[in-house]
């Protein structure tokens, strides 16, 4: 659907200015400069939640601002909903009361020029209604902003799914609950914050633009920079910038921060996203189990006061510990087939994993391989409840410790909750010639179509010849750990502005 104005609202538009015209005409400005607002909704409410129905408390003077949600005027009498960022209050507007305070046309104002979606200023003193409604009795009121398009039907509201994303600054408005959800996002940010930095954790932040991207198996975006005509790559990761800094001595560092990744879009991806990175130096990814663990727990105490959650109808518990399973103990579950990464064979593997229907076989795929393409098709949706997940095959953990009792396995983690991966970790390679090896073998991928492949970083490898001590590091998708403690089906549903094709373009594809 368009969110170009539609033939009413360009009529409502014209209505409007020619409002504002009239407003100006009387000396009043219908776009002020400011006003002193000394409460809010929310606290007016709690404050004088004991006043009486039919109470006046005159020795009370107050000044509130918002956004008109609601206005009836009848008689010499009018009742306006003021909504602020708290709440909302009502406003008791009486035309011999604002007469004697603002002159002849303050009242004829309020009911000829003024608009549900306009910005209102009023002072005045506290009453409540013989109804029991808490309201600013006003002894005199300010035009703040005279909106030009009207609000949504209130009634039916912005349920236009395209439209409330494209149009965010509308959907706050109506729907309280996004409101709620980007409040929600900003104290899991700040839990995540508080949890590291009780822990010692440093943040310090990396470059966005990048010679070379790396850290992770993606597709990058490229720019451009003029002055150096240099082409820039948009990072995909932080994780090698902050593993320099631990072999720099900062031996705790993290980053929140954003991440570009050119890739399709669905209910769980935006090619821009929040990670939240963390490396701690003598640690390997038992460690970061357990401070996955404290920081998910804690974030879901910070904004929903429990560990058991209700996610799209379904229970889910967070109480840790969680459970630990092998990749490799997961698909035999599921399949009753038994991957072996150093002993297992292709051709013996390739027909039992076709007869249970995983797609996109291949003849030339490593045990490792078919083992990660068994669990995406047939396990990864039915982890429900959080699991950690650990124990990849090598070859696909490009920057991780080999595992140090399984041959073929590194020592990796991944957790999933409600069926997605929410987090990553390792115990980090810190064998410089190692390191070498596997980022020249991504290198050769790379020269052979593979977009996702990792690029060689001759700068990471000599920071990894300085020592890079052990280390466990974690990554966790805070907008899918958003989706999960806000109930939010989607990703969108929990990024402020998520990208959407123009709307002069079709619409954007469902990865």
């Amino acid at each position: 659907m368009s969110t170009l104005p539609s033939s009413s609202e360009v009529a409502q538009r014209a209505a409007r200015l020619e409002k504002a015209r009239h407003l100006r005409e009387q000396g009043i400005p219908p776009y002020a400069y400011s006003f002193p607002v000394t409460h809010l909704a929310a606290e007016l409410q709690e404050q004088f939640a004991d006043l009486e129905p039919g109470a006046e408390r005159e020795d009370v003077q107050v000044a509130v601002a918002g956004r008109i949600r609601a206005r009836r005027v009848m008689g010499k009498l009018a009742f306006f909903t003021l909504q602020d960022r708290s709440g909302t209050i009502q406003l008791y507007l009486d035309k011999k009361r604002l007469t004697e305070q603002m002159g002849e046309l303050a009242f004829k104002n309020l009911d000829k020029l003024i608009d549900v979606g306009d910005w209102l200023g009023a002072k005045g003193c506290l009453k409540r209604t013989e109804k029991g409604e808490l309201s600013v009795r006003v002894d005199e009121y300010q035009v703040l902003t005279k909106a030009l398009l009207p609000l949504p039907d209130k009634w039916h509201g912005l349920r236009d799914v395209e439209k409330r994303y494209r149009q965010r600054y509308v959907d706050l408005i109506v729907n309280p609950q996004v409101k709620q959800t980007l409040i929600d996002r900003a104290k899991i940010i700040r839990s995540l914050r508080q949890t590291l930095e009780d822990r010692g954790f440093l943040e310090i932040e990396t470059p966005v633009l990048q010679v070379l991207p790396g850290g992770a198996e993606a597709r990058p975006f490229i720019t451009h920079h003029n002055a150096l005509d240099l082409d820039l790559y948009l990072r995909i990761a932080t994780e090698l910038h902050l593993k320099r800094l631990v072999v720099g001595g900062i031996e705790r560092v993290y980053e929140i921060g954003r991440v570009f990744r050119n890739e399709g879009i669905s209910t769980r991806h935006n090619p821009e996203f929040t990670s939240l990175e963390a490396y701690q130096a003598f640690a390997d990814y038992h460690t970061m189990m357990e401070l996955t663990e404290t920081l998910v727990c804690n974030a879901a105490l910070a904004v929903r006061g429990s560990l058991q959650l209700t996610y799209q109808g379904e229970t889910i518990d967070l109480t840790p510990p969680w459970r630990r399973v092998t990749l490799q103990e997961l698909v035999e579950e599921t399949t009753g087939i038994c991957i072996d990464v150093e002993t297992g064979s292709t051709a013996e593997l390739l027909p039992a994993l076709a007869e249970r229907g995983i797609p996109n076989l291949s003849p030339q795929d490593s045990p490792g391989k078919l083992l990660v393409k068994a669990f995406e098709h047939c396990c990864e949706s039915h982890l429900r409840q959080p699991t950690f997940v650990l124990d990849y095959p090598l070859e696909v953990c490009p920057l991780t410790q080999p595992h140090r009792s399984k041959p073929g396995l590194a020592e990796r983690f991944e957790l999933f909750i409600v069926g997605r991966e929410t987090a990553n970790a390792y115990s980090e390679l810190t064998d410089p010639v190692d390191q070498r090896q596997r980022l020249e073998a991504q290198a050769a991928l790379k020269a052979a179509g593979d977009e996702e492949a990792h690029f060689l970083d001759e700068d990471f490898l000599t920071a990894l010849e300085y020592g890079l001590p052990p280390t466990g590091g974690l990554g966790v998708g805070i907008d899918r750990l958003t989706m999960l403690l806000c109930d939010a089906p989607s990703i969108r549903d929990v990024i402020a502005f998520p990208l959407l094709r123009p709307e002069t373009g079709e619409g954007v594809e469902e990865a």
